[in-house]
């Protein structure tokens, strides 16, 4: 394999300059069958844990190829590549060279590379999706879509302007039980719905680890990117052994805590079930007295959200209807009183029926080639994210927020409005397509 590396004062040097400009514009670049054999060709963005897990999918599939991989991480580089040759020699697969790069633009001017696959730290998805979007690669990227209101709809403007086929990866939209409990509710089998109940964990929390002494496999400079400097702790970015999740996922600014993490799957749920995917809840309350949970937005219809431990299980959602109630997890869906509605196909005549994908990774890869939008398209992720976004800007402000979902701005709070964006540092700049 080959490692392409460089100094990182020259590529921050070149960053705000030369990679900006050798960047193709997507429209000579749609996909149209480049490589020899017509397939798709993938690179792929942060391989750590989730990286890896989602390229030994990929692997699986016939119309696409890995090409290459892009981490601050030599030794997940390392192990990635490792791992492609032995999945790949298993299932009997060809196999590629691996191309490594220890920055992401260099990647992106591989005109090779028709779409990447991102799974980095959430801090960075709005950056690298809008500056794949501009090198002409189409996208899929893992939820919460961003970390703030402004730079997921500058995800999707950018996506537009430069027609791409981008993907959220909020796959609970291509399971089964998630889509017939879509459609169940949808059609009125649990009569009109008046409120719901999700549990999810916590909110962010504020980073108080102490630093630790930065390995020498990992630029932690361009770990921390975009967002503000910190130094570095193994609980922000696990090293190769730790078989923990990542932990930035729970500190701001890395991350959002549960409410972005694991409501980025199950509120996602709660607005495609309501039909809200272009767009979202007028009120934000949170509860009187600060706890971690007991939030409630409602949207326009009067229908209810609220953010509480319901049942036994960490995450999971309770419809209540007029006629009965829904509750669905990745282990179960249960009806009541009727039972059996949880296998009950949909026998209405003249159905309202969802999109249907039974498999995330194969729909964005049949999008691709037709080039329309796949089931969780990135204004869908920036809808969901914004809903996870502002739960967190309520918890942490302790009190009432009305929102308006076609501007994208509170009403009458400009407080709450500056919490809407955060601050990038230079060179890295998200509004710049």
């Amino acid at each position: 394999s080959e490692i392409f590396i460089m100094n990182r004062r020259d590529f921050v040097k070149k960053s705000a300059t030369t990679y900006l400009f050798t960047i193709v514009p997507s429209s000579v670049l749609s996909f149209i069958g480049k490589s020899p054999n017509d397939k798709i060709q993938l690179g792929f963005i942060g391989v750590g844990r989730q990286g890896r897990g989602l390229m030994e999918n990929f692997i699986k599939y016939n119309s696409a190829t890995i090409l290459s991989c892009s981490d601050v991480d030599i030794d997940k580089m390392n192990l990635f590549e490792k791992t492609y040759h032995e999945k790949s020699t298993t299932a009997k697969k060809p196999v590629n060279k691996v191309k490594k790069y220890s920055h992401y633009r260099e990647m992106l001017n591989d005109k090779e590379i028709d779409a990447v696959v991102i799974a980095s730290p959430d801090h960075w998805h709005a950056q690298m999706s809008i500056d794949a979007a501009k090198a002409g690669k189409d996208i899929y990227c893992e939820k919460p879509l961003s970390s703030s209101v402004a730079e997921g709809r500058a995800m999707v403007d950018a996506t537009r302007k430069y027609d791409r086929v981008f993907q959220t990866g909020s796959m609970q939209r291509s399971w089964n039980q998630f889509r017939h409990a879509v459609e169940l509710i949808r059609n009125g089998y649990i009569g009109t719905v008046q409120k719901v109940y999700v549990a999810i964990g916590d909110p962010y929390k504020s980073c108080d680890l102490p630093t630790q002494e930065t390995p020498l496999n990992i630029d932690w400079d361009s770990w921390i990117g975009p967002t503000q400097y910190r130094g570095y702790h193994k609980d922000l970015a696990c090293p190769i052994g730790d078989k923990r999740w990542a932990q930035w996922r729970d500190y701001f600014p890395y991350g959002g805590g549960m409410i972005t993490d694991f409501g980025a799957h199950m509120f996602d749920i709660v607005q495609w079930a309501l039909n809200m995917d272009n767009s979202g809840p007028i009120n934000f309350e949170p509860p009187k007295i600060y706890s971690k949970k007991g939030l409630k937005f409602t949207y326009q219809n009067g229908i209810s959200v609220t953010h509480k431990k319901w049942g036994e299980a960490n995450n999971e959602i309770q419809f209540i209807g007029s006629e009965g109630r829904l509750e669905v997890s990745r282990r179960y869906l249960k009806t009541y009183p009727n039972k059996s509605l949880a296998k009950k196909p949909i026998d209405k005549i003249n159905p309202k029926r969802v999109y249907l994908s039974d498999n995330h990774h194969i729909d964005w890869l049949q999008s691709i080639r037709k080039r329309k939008k796949p089931i969780c398209d990135v204004e869908v992720g920036h809808r969901t994210a914004t809903v996870c976004n502002i739960t967190n800007i309520a918890y942490a402000l302790q009190r009432s927020l009305i929102w308006d979902p076609v501007d994208e701005k509170f009403i009458n709070d400009p407080g709450a409005n500056l919490m809407l964006d955060r601050t990038y540092r230079s060179p890295w700049n998200y509004r710049d397509f």
